[in-house]
């Protein structure tokens, strides 16, 4: 079974989102489990203080280490992936949480404040990930997203295993449009290559658009899947 532990400072905002839908049923039917743990159980003192005012001044406070780490020791005694919901992490990416699919699990921390001390990061190994380049309230939301991302790629969680095939990102392209019925909507058809029931066709116009999608929108990931694609190309035949 694959384990997600998240230390937060809310535990009462899970399952949230991850309670519905196909990581709900996966939940409720044993495929994943989830366990909350409030870190201000850790706390020492009689307001359970989980933070304090930043070393060398400035606004707002920081996660305190000692609390965190106990924390941590508690609930995450094994050997899965802990990472650190952090917007100055390394992004999220699918090939990342293809990996953390196949782990056992993975322990999520919910920074809060300014940010989490960074001693504990260091002691306790940390892997900071970011899910884009922008600041939250706090990390749970970010840990729903890799949460969500895991879950949907285990065995059994999804209906047609070969829609996780397709989709974006997953060869390193965007994905195509999509389509279904009504045949036209708004006086706008769907492609004719789609109904034509030749699914050499089908294929090839459907990477076509993927790749075009790609090249407008993402020029990063274009250039990422054209540098692959250029090393295939260059590399010697088996044997």
């Amino acid at each position: 079974m694959w384990r997600a532990t998240v230390l937060t400072i809310f535990p009462d905002m899970f399952p949230g989102p991850l309670g519905l839908s196909l990581a709900g049923r996966a939940l409720a039917s044993g495929l994943w489990s989830l366990d909350a743990v409030d870190i201000r159980n850790f706390a020492t003192d009689r307001h359970r203080s989980v933070d304090d005012t930043p070393a060398g001044g400035g606004p707002g406070m920081v996660m305190k280490a000692d609390v965190l780490a106990r924390a941590i020791d508690a609930a995450a005694a094994d050997h899965r992936p802990r990472l650190l919901m952090s917007p100055r992490g390394l992004p999220l990416t699918q090939a990342r949480v293809v990996a953390l699919s196949r782990e056992d699990g993975a322990v999520f921390v919910c920074g809060r404040f300014e940010g989490v001390d960074e001693r504990v990061i260091a002691a306790r190994g940390l892997e900071e990930v970011s899910i884009g380049d922008y600041v939250l309230s706090g990390g749970e939301i970010a840990a729903m997203a890799v949460i969500d991302a895991c879950v949907r790629l285990l065995p059994g969680v999804m209906g047609d295993q070969a829609s996780g095939a397709d989709e974006s990102f997953a060869d390193g392209l965007l994905e195509y449009p999509q389509y279904t019925r009504p045949q036209t909507f708004e006086g706008v058809p769907v492609p004719e290559t789609l109904v034509s029931g030749d699914h050499a066709k089908v294929a090839a116009w459907r990477r076509a658009e993927a790749e075009k999608l790609t090249r407008e929108r993402r020029p990063d990931l274009w250039a990422a899947y054209q540098a692959r694609r250029d090393r295939r190309k260059k590399a010697p035949p088996d044997g």
